[in-house]
């Protein structure tokens, strides 16, 4: 038995004992927000979920040490992100609906947070894509790219339900496909593996965790962030050499400015064009802007953004 398969079957002894203890913190906070949004795929038979994303789960114990207890300590989104993450999946149980994350349910690596996350998976019907905080050891510590995640990808895989580079999932004749997006870029497998999908003939709906580019998007957030970059997957470099690039940081200290992370290459660019003209795309789910956002994708597909777990707020999607 692994560790995901032992936790699973004491998920509901454990969510028992937790959620009397969550109830009374419910008192002063706000009830979990949800946008509602209905997406036209052609389901065999209609259907709901809910989507959530950037959790940000925040626990530690005696198995981590002090440098992840002090990290811990100075992060904000304890402890609201699992307190609306309990509400949502009591949301979804009451609606008979399906959840969906769509990355950064935990805030970075130790073996609290994936305890607490197979906990919470184990008490839904979940499909979800990972989030680049997932495989995130102290954040921000070091340059985030392939080397980094495998340091941490067999720990995180072990406790979460579903494939996290691609996975994909039929539900009511719509086929949900995830995608790992985390680090700004898509590859030519995972390019390859969704054409697969695309043979089977189902409307498909996409889960990753960064937003492709959208030029609304783009120009929103880049107010937001007073133009610093827009954390989106794809944005042409026509938008990325405006970017600040990491020029305040001393050479091979570059990566420590997020510009520098989200220049578009080409398998990335090559997807992005190919996903446009695929007319059995019927809607992007992602998150990580901690914001609710929506613009058209593609003819066929428009891109909807989640707002953040622990700010209370998500998604209650329709799917017609």
């Amino acid at each position: 038995m692994n560790r995901r398969e032992f936790l699973t079957l004491g998920a509901g002894a454990v969510l028992a004992a937790e959620l009397p203890v969550l109830a009374a913190k419910r008192a002063p906070l706000l009830p979990l927000r949800l946008e509602t949004i209905e997406i036209p795929v052609g389901a065999s038979k209609p259907f709901g979920a809910i989507q959530v994303s950037d959790t940000h789960i925040v626990r530690v114990d005696n198995r981590d040490d002090e440098r992840k207890m002090k990290l811990a300590a100075g992060r904000r989104f304890a402890p609201w992100g699992e307190h609306y993450l309990d509400e949502a999946i009591h949301a979804a149980k009451e609606r008979g609906d399906l959840l969906l994350h769509t990355g950064d349910l935990i805030d970075f690596v130790s073996a609290a947070n994936l305890d607490c996350a197979a906990v919470h998976f184990a008490a839904g019907d979940w499909f979800v894509s990972s989030g680049n905080h997932e495989f995130s050891r102290y954040v921000g510590e070091a340059k985030e790219d392939d080397a980094y995640k495998r340091g941490t990808y067999a720990r995180v895989q072990d406790a979460y339900p579903n494939d996290l580079t691609f996975s994909s999932r039929v539900v009511n004749g719509v086929n949900f496909v995830a995608i790992d997006d985390v680090y700004y870029n898509v590859t030519e497998a995972q390019h390859a593996l969704f054409a697969k999908e695309i043979e089977k003939g189902l409307p498909i709906v996409l889960l990753c965790h960064v937003p492709f580019y959208g030029p609304k998007l783009y120009e929103y957030v880049m107010r937001e962030t007073n133009n610093k970059c827009a954390y989106v997957t794809g944005a042409p470099l026509s938008c990325t050499s405006t970017y600040e690039a990491g020029k305040k940081y001393p050479a091979g200290q570059e990566w420590r400015h997020r510009s520098v992370q989200q220049k578009t290459d080409k398998p990335t660019a090559d997807f992005i064009a190919w996903l446009k003209e695929q007319k059995l795309l019927k809607a992007i789910l992602c998150g990580h802007l901690h914001r609710f956002f929506k613009e058209r994708f593609s003819p066929t597909a428009m891109q909807y953004v989640c707002s953040a777990t622990f700010k209370g707020e998500a998604t209650a999607i329709r799917f017609a």
